[in-house]
Order: C-alpha cells, then sequence, then structure tokens
C-alpha cells in the first residue's frame, strides 16, 4: 500500500453518520465506505428508509448498518450507541449531520419550531459526542466531524433558527477540539455550500431566483454535487488530518469567497 494510500486509508474502522439515509449524508457515507470503513447508517423517520439506504451502500460493496433512533432522545443516544458498538465494534468516526430546518421569519416562529431545530443540530450532535468521547478517549484516539454551513457564517431571511444553530455548532467544534485534542481526538466540520438534492430541487430551475442567485454567486458557476463532500469527509476521517483540529472546511465552489459582490460576467 502506497505512502498516500496508507493517508487516506479507513480499512478497520467504524463510522457513524447520522441522518444518513439520503443526500449530504449517504453521499459523505458512501465516501468513507469506499474508503474501506464499515458504515453505519443512522436515521429516524422511517426504517424503509434506514433499509434503502443500507442496500444502496452494499450494491457499491461497502459494509453497511442501520440503525433507527432519535438523536436529540438522551435515553435512545445512550442505548443505540451501546448496541452498535455490541454489534459492531467501537465507534471510530462520528460525522454529526442530523438535521432539519423551518423557514419561517423569526417574528412568526413558533417555539416548539425554535427549539427543534436547535435540539435536532446542536443538541443531538452534543449527546452523541458525548456518548462515543470516553470511548475515543480510552482508545487513544478518534474523529468527530461535524456538519456545519454558511449558515455558519452569515445571516439569511427566515433560517435565523437554523442559522443560529449552525453557528453553535461551530463553536462546539472548537470548544470539542480545545478539550479533547490531547487525548488524539479531532474534532473538524464540513461547511457544505449550495448543493444539488431532492430537496433543493423545486428551486433548481432557470428563471427561479435562488437558482440564479446561486449560479450567479458562485465562482465554480453551478450546485455542488453531493459527492463533492466525499472528498473533505475522508481527510477528515483519516489519518491524513491528524494535526487538523478545530477547523471548518467549507466545501462551497468558493461561494463565501465572494457572496457580498456579483461575479463579473
Amino acid at each position: 500500500m502506497s505512502f498516500l494510500h496508507t493517508l487516506f486509508d479507513l480499512t478497520g474502522k467504524r463510522a457513524l453518520v447520522t441522518g444518513g439515509t439520503h443526500g449530504l449524508g449517504l453521499a459523505m457515507g458512501q465516501a468513507l465506505g469506499q474508503a474501506g470503513a464499515t458504515l453505519l447508517i443512522n436515521g429516524h423517520s422511517s426504517q424503509e428508509k434506514i433499509d434503502g439506504a443500507v442496500t444502496a451502500c452494499r450494491e457499491l460493496g461497502i459494509d453497511a448498518h442501520g440503525y433507527r433512533f432519535d438523536v436529540t432522545d438522551e435515553a435512545a443516544v445512550a442505548a443505540r450507541v451501546a448496541q452498535i458498538e455490541a454489534e459492531q465494534g467501537p465507534i471510530d468516526i462520528l460525522v454529526n449531520n442530523a438535521g432539519i430546518i423551518k423557514r419561517v421569519p423569526l417574528h412568526e416562529m413558533p417555539l416548539a419550531d425554535w427549539e427543534r431545530v436547535l435540539r435536532t443540530h446542536l443538541t443531538g450532535a452534543f449527546l452523541m459526542s458525548r456518548q462515543v468521547l470516553p470511548g475515543m478517549m480510552a482508545r487513544g484516539g478518534g474523529k468527530i466531524i461535524n456538519i456545519c454551513s454558511m449558515m455558519s457564517e452569515l445571516g439569511r431571511d427566515t433560517v435565523g433558527a437554523y442559522a443560529t444553530a449552525k453557528g453553535g455548532l461551530k463553536m462546539l467544534t472548537r470548544n470539542l477540539a480545545t478539550e479533547y485534542a490531547r487525548h488524539n481526538i479531532q474534532v473538524n466540520g464540513i461547511g457544505p455550500g449550495y448543493y444539488a438534492t431532492s430537496q433543493t430541487a423545486p428551486i433548481r430551475v432557470d428563471g427561479h431566483p435562488m437558482h440564479e442567485f446561486i449560479v450567479n454567486r458562485t465562482p465554480a458557476g453551478k450546485w455542488g454535487d453531493p459527492a463533492d463532500l466525499g472528498g473533505a469527509a475522508v481527510f477528515l476521517a483519516s489519518p491524513a488530518s491528524d494535526f487538523v483540529n478545530g477547523q471548518i472546511i467549507y466545501v462551497d465552489g468558493g461561494i463565501l469567497a465572494t457572496i457580498g459582490r456579483p461575479l463579473a460576467g
């Protein structure tokens, strides 16, 4: 095995991806699995979606397994993580990807929606990280990857709760890195830009203001493909990032570098 291959090899590792049944979570999970990791897919909405994701991964030759639980349920997190580790072995890589969004102006947002968004993105990441950290410390290392957002850096109309949660997740990432780097645990984040997923399909049409905004403001001139996140996920899960800690890697086609001004031409 070449030196470069060794740097990014995840053979023998177990990677748990929350919210990993579709979209960006599934794409990142598949990249980790194709790098050699045993993939553990979490979902909450339905067992059918979990089973479908597991089947899709196994068709790619990935050793994949599914687990249904709510990352905001403290007791369920403890029970399911214990089950996963009993059945599959210790969790070496945790990707905190589970999330929801409520597009409502803040003055109209019900408290229950505000709390649900924060609990899913932020409290869920805390509960999951808290559950795997003792084992990682005992084994002398581990990787936690928090899926942040451009909204970790920017505000935008109607996504106040989401932006608040993602800003908090950025700081949770940095504080976890500060506390646990001494245990050889690397905690970093990925900040996706705008991606072509089933959720964005309704606005990815010519003439839609958001589609035109994204294409014109992104230096790459296009929406991201979910597979574009694979490299960052594998890097942050692999030995190649063993001295990278507390960082957020924005995989956004350059939009954060130029969002405040229109592109020429």
